[in-house]
């Protein structure tokens, strides 16, 4: 910073002299501006220190005693007179700049005191910016930033330093890109520390954090003008994935516990959307955070883009949004009706949806809301004629079905954890539609794989009956004169894998686990139930029509789901019961009542397999 020897006015400094605080505050002025001009460098570097621990012990006895009347009236007062002294046009540059090194830092401590005191930090951290170098003021304002374990996690204490960085920005004159690049990683750490560690008390000084952070991505669009060629390009691309990240804080904070609390937010960061070049078809199908991820991802950028963690979440909130707002989606420039009409045209890029809603419906964060919102989206999606470009079952769009069964599972977490019965019945729709646009013969693998990679019982059996509906389907789809057993024997010629012994190999996994044994019980009792349900469907619907599609009526199969499924079951099950009535307490009753279907439905899958052994012998 600028030195200038400018004689000074010591008309500045005369306080108030009621008050012992004021007094003290003219003594240290006094004794900072004598060692200045005296061109004393130890004593005025002494002197500055001295007067910074009288205004930190001003904001500290503030802040120690909230209740204390009288603390926060001297810091109101003190901050004044700073105010006063900072931003008036006879202020001393040389002073001032002595200074600024310690008050971006000093003054924002006392944001936390008060409202008022908040205000006064902002204009004098204003001030400080509009006369001081502003490369000097963006590197102590980052500094700042840095300070958050060691000085405050109040978002009370960086909305001036935000505030002061929105107006820095636009006052630098070269490498502003550069500058931007190292600012941003702090000013996301800040927001998503401060945010997760609040409750409902804070929610007015958080929405003032987050309002001083979209200034922040304001002032960085202000930027772009003075740029060209690759530097422009990737300044926008750097806007678009902060404005992403901004946006799933915002969410995951306790303002959106009401969504309509954040939409102001959502319509100021969408307006700078198509700035960045980012559609909602891009952010929805993932194309465009690949496109600016890109641009930005290198191997001086992994500091950078480690700050970056939820933009996938905030792409796909982006077009929730525009989802739950026709403003929103206005601002953005976007049709949510033509969006979504491309994503039914097109499998791929409706897959490609599917799996970036998957972020949010799976983030334990977002809130329940949201996810309803989201759910709804994809029903909306997934609605009218939708086009399935494959070619019969036969096309192969195996590298599709990871991050498909990685969003069926967070269909699934929302069906068994949501609050509101009518999420979970929502997300139960969606999860078989995603599943019927799956062609049949991959359809039933996720299904597999879904039962198989899960841990509750519950989610189990309602996948067991959704495998159980798939097979009664394929049976209405069998043409005349198929229905020999001979015919069947050819099993290339079935266009279903519901068909194959992959049926009876669910069945095992609930009824013998991979870890040996008959499966808990009454724990995985509705995964039990409705295991034995499709065992007995399949034998009786294979019996009734004379054919053999799973192999559910070789005498080998059924020899070995007679020893090694049910009989163990049924040992367990006869045990249990006994044990239950021995106790004859309401524990042991509820036990019984939960048993008694299990018991049910396994005898007579036993009575069946009997049957038809005798049949064989």
């Amino acid at each position: 910073m600028s030195l200038e020897r400018d004689e000074i006015d010591f008309s500045l400094f005369q306080l108030d002299d009621s008050n012992p605080l004021l007094i003290r505050l003219q003594e240290a002025l006094d004794t900072c501006s004598k060692a200045l001009e005296a061109d004393d460098f130890r004593e005025s570097e002494n002197a500055v220190r001295s007067l910074i621990d009288l205004l930190d012990s001003v904001s500290e006895t503030a802040l120690s005693d909230p209740e204390n009347v009288e603390s926060k009236e001297n810091a109101l007062v003190v901050l004044e007179e700073i105010q006063r002294i900072v931003c008036s046009p006879s202020s001393n540059q040389m002073l001032l700049d002595a200074l600024s090194f310690e008050l971006p830092n000093v003054v924002a401590k006392f944001a936390c005191v008060s409202d008022k005191c908040g205000e006064i930090a902002e204009r004098i951290i204003e001030c400080l910016v509009s006369i001081c170098s502003p490369r000097d003021m963006l590197t102590i304002l980052c500094e700042a930033l840095d300070s958050l374990d060691k000085v405050s996690k109040t978002p009370a204490y960086f909305v001036p330093i935000l505030n002061g960085l929105s107006k820095v920005f636009p006052c630098i004159q070269r490498r502003h890109l550069e500058q931007i690049k190292v600012t941003i990683p702090g000013v996301l750490n800040v927001l998503k520390a401060v945010s997760s560690e609040l409750d409902d008390e804070d929610s007015d000084t958080l929405k003032l954090l987050f309002s001083r952070a979209v200034s922040v991505a304001t002032s960085i669009q202000a930027v772009s003008p003075k740029l060209v060629g690759r530097e422009k390009e990737e300044l926008g691309a750097l806007l678009g994935l902060f404005v992403l990240q901004i946006m799933a804080l915002i969410t995951r904070s306790y303002l959106a516990k009401e969504v309509l609390r954040c939409t102001s937010f959502m319509l100021q960061l969408s307006h700078l959307l198509p700035f960045c070049g980012l559609s909602y078809i891009g952010l929805i199908t993932g194309r465009d955070v690949y496109t600016i991820t890109s641009m930005i991802v290198g191997e001086d950028h992994d500091d950078l883009m480690s700050c970056f963690g939820f933009i996938k979440h905030g792409a796909s909130l982006a077009v929730i949004w525009g989802h739950i707002s026709d403003e929103v989606a206005k601002a953005a420039g976007e049709n949510l009706t033509t969006v979504k009409d491309q994503l039914r045209s097109s499998q791929t890029k409706r897959w490609q949806a599917i799996s970036m809603l998957g972020y949010v419906l799976s983030s334990i964060d977002q809130p329940w809301e949201l996810k309803y919102h989201g759910i709804d989206l994809l029903l909306s999606i997934m609605d009218g004629d939708i086009s399935q470009k494959f070619d019969g079952d036969h096309i192969d769009c195996s590298s599709d079905m990871p991050s498909l069964f990685t969003s069926l599972q967070a269909v699934e977490w929302v069906i068994m954890s949501a609050p509101d019965a009518v999420l979970r019945k929502t997300a139960f729709a969606a999860l078989k539609r995603v599943l019927a646009d799956i062609p049949s013969h991959q359809r039933f693998d996720m299904l597999k794989a879904l039962i198989t990679n899960s841990n509750s019982p519950s989610m189990i059996a309602i996948l067991m009956d959704l495998v159980k509906e798939e097979t009664l389907m394929e049976i209405q789809k069998v043409p005349p004169g198929n229905d020999t057993i001979k015919n069947i024997e050819n099993k290339s010629n079935l266009s279903s894998p519901c068909w194959s012994s992959n049926a009876l190999e669910l069945v095992e996994f609930v009824l013998r686990p991979p870890k040996g044994g008959p499966p808990s019980l009454p724990e995985h009792g509705d995964a039990v139930l409705s295991a034995l349900n499709l065992y007995r469907f399949l034998l009786i619907t294979e019996s009734t029509g004379k054919t053999n599609y799973t192999g559910v009526l070789s005498e080998s199969n059924m020899q070995k789901a007679y020893k090694e499924w049910f009989l163990p079951l049924r040992t367990l099950v006869s045990g249990m019961e006994a044990e239950n009535e021995r106790d004859n307490n309401e524990i042991a009753v509820n036990m019984l009542c939960a048993l008694n279907p299990v018991q049910l439905v396994l005898y007579r899958c036993i009575e069946l397999v009997e049957e038809k052994l005798k049949q064989c012998g």
